[in-house]
């Protein structure tokens, strides 16, 4: 297989594309799009978001040190890149797009009821990288579509229609897994021959 090489640039693809909601201490809301978000940590459990400081909700989210990350479905795209290229500084977006907003349990910042999975995080630490800073954050609690669970008490998230970007493109999630975790060493399990 022949390959080119490139200069160092972020290249990684395809990454989750979420809508994040923040308040500010006055109690303006907004809402904007974020492609570049990640876990962190599971014990406690920590996600990264990645946000340019001229960013409106920048503005609110370190005011606050709060934000919800809300996980859209691909029926939301257009809305999801609306989001992504209009200023809450010039227009409200929560308005434009007809969302609805429920309060979160642990933090005073709304989620989008629109959207399957919404998660409730607290800032502990903001790293400045250069055109973006890092907002690392707890996890404070979430909010689950209830048909996405089933009777075990799994989340099943391929069925939530949720939405990767890759290089400027949007994506929906496939529905059918090339296998789970584990799957590469786990044992055959042998069948008992009935005597």
């Amino acid at each position: 297989m022949d390959k080119r090489s490139f200069k160092g640039s972020v290249i990684l693809n395809p990454v989750p594309v979420v809508l994040i909601t923040s308040r500010n201490k006055n109690g303006d809301e907004n809402v904007f799009t974020v492609g570049w978000t990640g876990t962190l940590c599971t014990k406690p459990p920590v996600l990264s978001i990645s946000v340019r400081p001229e960013r409106l909700s920048y503005e609110y989210i370190k005011e606050t040190m709060e934000f919800v990350v809300n996980l859209p479905s691909s029926s939301m795209v257009k809305a999801v890149d609306y989001c992504g290229v209009k200023s809450g500084k010039t227009v409200d977006k929560i308005k434009e797009m007809n969302f609805n907003l429920g309060e979160s349990t642990n933090i005073n910042v709304p989620y989008i009821k629109e959207c399957p999975v919404n998660i409730e995080c607290r800032v502990r630490e903001i790293m400045s990288l250069g055109t973006h800073d890092v907002f690392i954050a707890d996890v404070l609690g979430s909010h689950v579509d209830e048909s996405l669970i089933d009777e075990k008490g799994k989340i099943h998230f391929e069925e939530a229609n949720l939405i990767s970007y890759c290089h400027g493109e949007y994506y929906p999630l496939p529905k059918k897994s090339l296998g789970s975790f584990g799957f590469s060493v786990a044992k055959n399990k042998v069948k008992k021959k009935r005597k």
